[in-house]
Formats: C-alpha cells, sequence, structure tokens
C-alpha cells in the first residue's frame, strides 16, 4: 500500500496492533499468559528497566496480548498511545494519576455515571485531590471554577446514564485557554460514533468492559493519548516535566516527547498502582472490537426504534435519547456522534418510583444487570442501584431521579424488544389506567424462552 494510505476504521478494528505470531505463525493474537520475559543479557535488562529500549519486562507492566489491544484502541481514537487497566474506574485513577498532586482539583460535568460521581466526590479525596461538579451547558459555571489549582477537565461523550450530549469542542476550548488537558470518557460512544481527539481532547478514557469488547465477559480499561499537549507549557505538571528521581533525573516530556504520557503511565502508573489488564481479558476484548462498527450501527438503529415506540406511549413521560428531534441535545448528534447518538437512554415513568421496579422485574428479554453495551437488552433502576449513593439532587442531576430506568438497547429483533416493552409496561400500569399502544401484529407477551 502508499505511504500516505490511511486505513479505515473497519480495517483498523481488525487489524491494528495484530501482527502473525513470529514464532509461530498463528494469526490471531496469542494469549501471552505469562508472568516475566527473559532478557537476552545483563545489559538487555539495564536498558529496560532505565527506559533506554522498549521491550516486556513483567507482565504488570506490559505483555505482549494487551500491548496488541492497547495499539488497536490508540489507532481508532486517532491517539499517540495508550494503556490498558484493569476497568473503567481504574482508567480514571489512572489518567488522573500523572496530572494530579495533593491540594489540586478538578473541574468535572456533574452528568456521569454514579459510581464516577462517587469517585470523584469521595474517593479522591483520600489522595489529596478534589474535583467541583458543574453542569457544562453553563460554560460560564465551567470557566468559574477552574482555579490556579486545577489541573483537568472530564466529561462523557454520551453520559450514563441519561444520553445527554457534551459539547466536546467548547470543552476543548476552555481547557486550552486554561492550559489544562480535557479528558473524555468515550464509553458509550466508542471511537466509532466519536473520536473525542479529533474535538480537541487530550486525553481519552474507557471502560473496555463495555461496548469495545461488546459481550458483557471481562472488565477492562483504558487511556488514550493524543499526543498533543504540552507537558513542559507550565509548572502544572511536574511528573511529567521536572526530573523524575526513580529515573535517575529522567524528564519524561523531554525524553519521550508526544509519548511521555503514555510511557510514564506504564512505568510509573502501572508500576505503582497495579491496574494491570490481564491478557485473557485483553484477547477477548480485541476479538470484541473486531465486530465494533457492524455492532454499533445495529445499536443505534434498534436504539432509534424503540426509542420512537416508547416515546409515544402514554404511560412514559420522558424518554431521553438524543436521537430523537424532541430531545434538547438533537442539534449536537450531527456535530458530535454523527453516525448516531449510541444505544443508551432514560425512561421517566408517569407512575413513579413504583412503576419503575414493576416494570424491570416484568421484563422478560431484557436481563436485569448492572452493565450497558452488551450485546442483550440490559436495563436497571439507577437510583436504587448504581446512582444509590448519590444524593437526590445528585441524582437529578445525572438524569437518575426515581422515577428513571436506564436502557441499554441490544443487537436482537427491534420488534422483540418493543413487545417486551409493552407487556412489562401494561404490567406496571396503574391499575384502572389504561396504557397500552400495542401496534398491530405486536404479541401480548415476550417469548417465556428468552427469559434472563
Amino acid at each position: 500500500m502508499s505511504e500516505n494510505w490511511e486505513y479505515g476504521f473497519d480495517t483498523l478494528q481488525i487489524h491494528a496492533g495484530a501482527r502473525p505470531d513470529p514464532a509461530t505463525g498463528a494469526r490471531q493474537v496469542p494469549i501471552y499468559q505469562t508472568t516475566a520475559y527473559v532478557f537476552r543479557d545483563a545489559d538487555h535488562a539495564a536498558a529496560l528497566f532505565n527506559l533506554q529500549e522498549v521491550g516486556y519486562i513483567y507482565s504488570r507492566l506490559t505483555n505482549p496480548t494487551v500491548a496488541a489491544l492497547a495499539e488497536r484502541i490508540a489507532a481508532l481514537e486517532t491517539g499517540e498511545g495508550a494503556v490498558c487497566c484493569s476497568s473503567g474506574h481504574a482508567a480514571q485513577i489512572m489518567a488522573l494519576f500523572p496530572l494530579m498532586t495533593p491540594g489540586k482539583n478538578i473541574v468535572s460535568s456533574n452528568r456521569l455515571y454514579g459510581g464516577t460521581v462517587t469517585q470523584f466526590s469521595n474517593t479522591i479525596k483520600r489522595f489529596g485531590w478534589d474535583a467541583t461538579l458543574v453542569d457544562t451547558d453553563n460554560l460560564g459555571a465551567v470557566k468559574g471554577a477552574i482555579d490556579e489549582d486545577t489541573r483537568a477537565l472530564f466529561c462523557e461523550t454520551i453520559a450514563n446514564p441519561g444520553g445527554y450530549i457534551t459539547d466536546l469542542d467548547a470543552m476543548a476550548k476552555i481547557a486550552d485557554e486554561a492550559g489544562i488537558p480535557l479528558i473524555v470518557d468515550n464509553t458509550t460512544a466508542t471511537p466509532y460514533l466519536c473520536r473525542p481527539i479529533e474535538h480537541g481532547a487530550t486525553l481519552v478514557v474507557h471502560s473496555t468492559t463495555k461496548y469495545l469488547t461488546g459481550n458483557g465477559t471481562v472488565m477492562g480499561g483504558a487511556v488514550v493519548d493524543s499526543g498533543d499537549f504540552d507537558w513542559s507549557a507550565s509548572d502544572k505538571f511536574p511528573s511529567l516535566s521536572q526530573p523524575e528521581p526513580a529515573y535517575h533525573g529522567l524528564k519524561f516530556h523531554e525524553t519521550f516527547e508526544h509519548l511521555a504520557y503514555t510511557f510514564h503511565s506504564i512505568a510509573i502508573g502501572l508500576r505503582d498502582l497495579g491496574t494491570t489488564m490481564n491478557p485473557q481479558a485483553a484477547h477477548y476484548t480485541l476479538m470484541g472490537i473486531e465486530t465494533l462498527s457492524l455492532r454499533m450501527d445495529r445499536h443505534v438503529q434498534n436504539a432509534m426504534k424503540v426509542a420512537e415506540w416508547l416515546e409515544k406511549h402514554p404511560a412514559v413521560e420522558e424518554v431521553t435519547y438524543a436521537g430523537l428531534k424532541s430531545s434538547p441535545w438533537f442539534d449536537r448528534v450531527e456535530k458530535i456522534v454523527p453516525r448516531g447518538a449510541g444505544a443508551l437512554f432514560t425512561v421517566a415513568l408517569k407512575d413513579g418510583f413504583d412503576a419503575c421496579v414493576k416494570l424491570v422485574d416484568s421484563l422478560e428479554l431484557f436481563s436485569h444487570v448492572a452493565n450497558l453495551g452488551d450485546a442483550r437488552s440490559l436495563i436497571i433502576h439507577s437510583a436504587s442501584t448504581t446512582h444509590r449513593q448519590l444524593t437526590a439532587e445528585q441524582q437529578v442531576a445525572a438524569g437518575a431521579a426515581p422515577n428513571v430506568v436506564r436502557l441499554s438497547i441490544g443487537l436482537e429483533d427491534a420488534d422483540d424488544i418493543i413487545a417486551d416493552l409493552a407487556q412489562a409496561l401494561e404490567k406496571a400500569a396503574v391499575p384502572g389506567k389504561p396504557t397500552s399502544t400495542r401496534a398491530p401484529g405486536t404479541p401480548t407477551t415476550a417469548i417465556s424462552s428468552a427469559k434472563s
């Protein structure tokens, strides 16, 4: 191929990071189930430990299967490098670790996954870090929350659970003006629907557990570095710009330039935090990514059909799917996620908390689980589960009010998904209050053998 040839997304999701195994010729990336790697000699070992040569030392730091996955995710996100770790939550800590010191803070969207709100509001304080959560539609509030100790802005492309779409370009502009990186959680969009780096993001984080793997089998996380941020432009990021005592005064940005953040995350982040992805998880995720674009197209197609049906149901107060013309974020779809608004959204029921619980208990095709991005359609009542640690005000701000359920629309036949919702909404209805809007030919109940 020509040196100037740029592979398309579908090609990269299959081939990036994958090469025939040099020892056996195996076409699929092998699972390198090993803890350590034999050095050629003493000089080779010393060069690896001194970061003078790239290679494998110990699987807490690097592993060939995990490295292949990191390369693939970086390619799909148009990043300079990436680091894979044990979970999405681990990825968030890994993303912040090179940037933060005690007394520093981040400014974050308040429309986040409940576990992230808890992590930012409580857990990171144990490191001496702090977070200010604001409405990212209020750009003045975002700017006003930034002070001399702020080290990053954080948001989600498509917010979990409500499907809210962030204006990444506006956030990136604010981050640039403040001289700090923008970190974007791209889990629910995936690089197929959005590449945050193209909108000005410095770092992208993923829970690879979700759509990237796509089958609900393994945990994982990733941090992708754009390679574009000048870590030496100020004294805000000494871990990257100043001498590192553990490596004889080596300056990561001066030495590794565009790969400074990635090398720091491996050589110090994984070394000291130990948030390592195991090679079997990397293998499953590599296989899942091979069909990412095909799956996401179907997810979006199904989500649109289901959301349009739900919006017309008399038991439904609101559907938050951004692909609907009624959504306040509809205008951002073309700008941020032109291939579609994802497959995650919430539904508010007119009859409140009890109706939500009854709906969840009455579904047969949907699985009631604390996950999203599976091939299967999933449901959860966020206020009593994933967001239960939050205050009532935080729940409402995050889109997880008591009368709201979160749907992750899967790859089943859309008519079957709708039929299951129809029968469950009918069972959840207040007695004497008709709610059925069953379309002609729609079964009265979902197939009971599909219950999970």
